[in-house]
């Protein structure tokens, strides 16, 4: 899996790309929350479940309903988070359901159950270069520090250079639309 830090990335991406018109920062922090919640299974470890279990690490929270069951409550909380019901349920949707792909993207673990009630089968995407974080203190170690690479090369670096390209591509429309005008 990586690191929480990394599934609040993608939220935080794309936030910065649309802009705090479209995103308010109510909106944005449940965005940043969605996608880091489908780790809170990981208290299963604690209460014994098993990893393979529905309700175990990378189950359940870890799937495409749960991203929907977000996304509805996003929805209903339009209000306080200031925005529309349907940005609201789309950027906290999409954020939650980063959360399973990126996961899906490792090379360790057992994969996500993104199927899930209707399969409880695991599934891992065809290409996983992101290292698995350990979990646990053993994170602050050199496997850590492989990770935190491993993820500035896969996640944020690639989300960085999508993030400045449409930055740009936004400044050269604007400057284009105020040229005409």
């Amino acid at each position: 899996m990586p690191t929480i830090f990394t599934h609040a990335a993608v939220p935080l991406m794309l936030g910065a790309v649309a802009g705090r018109r479209r995103i308010s920062g109510r909106l944005l922090a449940a965005g940043a929350i969605a996608a880091m919640l489908p780790d809170a299974d990981a208290i299963g470890f604690v209460l014994h479940v098993p990893y393979a279990a529905a309700f175990g690490h990378r189950g359940a929270t870890h799937s495409l309903l749960f991203a929907l069951l977000l996304a509805a409550l996003a929805a209903l909380c339009h209000r306080p988070l200031r925005t529309t019901p349907w940005r609201g349920a789309f950027f906290v949707g999409l954020a939650a359901l980063s959360h399973p792909l990126l996961d899906a993207c490792t090379n360790g673990g057992l994969g996500v159950e993104l199927w899930w009630p209707f399969s409880e089968q695991r599934w891992f995407a065809p290409f996983r270069p992101i290292i698995a974080s350990p979990l646990g203190p053993r994170f602050f170690s050199a496997r850590g520090w492989q990770v935190m690479q491993s993820e500035f090369l896969w996640i944020w670096l690639p989300a960085a250079v999508l993030a400045a390209f449409i930055a740009v591509w936004r400044l050269i429309r604007w400057r284009s639309q105020g040229a005409t005008n």
